[in-house]
């Protein structure tokens, strides 16, 4: 699996950006390639998105919810992957938000942009435009604000 970790600084508190990013149905108006994500639940989500002109659709569970810390996924079908986003209180008005993606690149397609870091790029301009997303917005669109603990080995 290829792992990718970018981060951005975004100018809003800590809460603010955590609960937007707990919107998982807004991420396509911040991610590119992300057509639509449907909360299927409390910890799923589904997916569809496009990649180097391929289309997948898969379902994801959220594995670790923390408030104001972290949300990690992982995938339950479809391409594997998962990953991991932080949330680091910088002042009282601006956040650090980190995202680790691992996924295994499934098909040409997905190969050639993991290997010409079109998929890092990639997580460091949704990044980008999550910044100017909520920095536009000045306040979150709806917040989850429910733990999910990370299950035990």
């Amino acid at each position: 699996m290829a792992g990718k970790t970018e981060s951005v600084d975004v100018a809003v508190p800590i809460r603010t950006a955590y609960n937007q990013w707990t919107q998982f149905e807004e991420f396509p108006r911040f991610m590119s390639g992300v057509k639509e994500v449907r909360q299927l639940g409390a910890t799923m989500t589904h997916w569809t998105v496009e990649i180097g002109g391929v289309r997948r659709e898969f379902d994801a569970r959220i594995t670790e919810q923390l408030p104001d810390e972290r949300v990690a996924w992982t995938s339950t079908s479809g391409p594997k992957q998962g990953g991991v986003v932080t949330f680091h209180r910088l002042d009282p008005e601006h956040t650090r938000v980190t995202a680790q993606l691992e996924m295994e690149p499934e098909g040409l397609a997905e190969q050639v942009a993991d290997k010409t870091g079109l998929v890092s790029h990639r997580v460091k301009s949704d990044l980008e435009r999550f910044r100017e997303f909520i920095e536009g917005l000045g306040q979150e669109t709806g917040a989850w604000r429910g733990q999910v603990d990370r299950p035990n080995p």
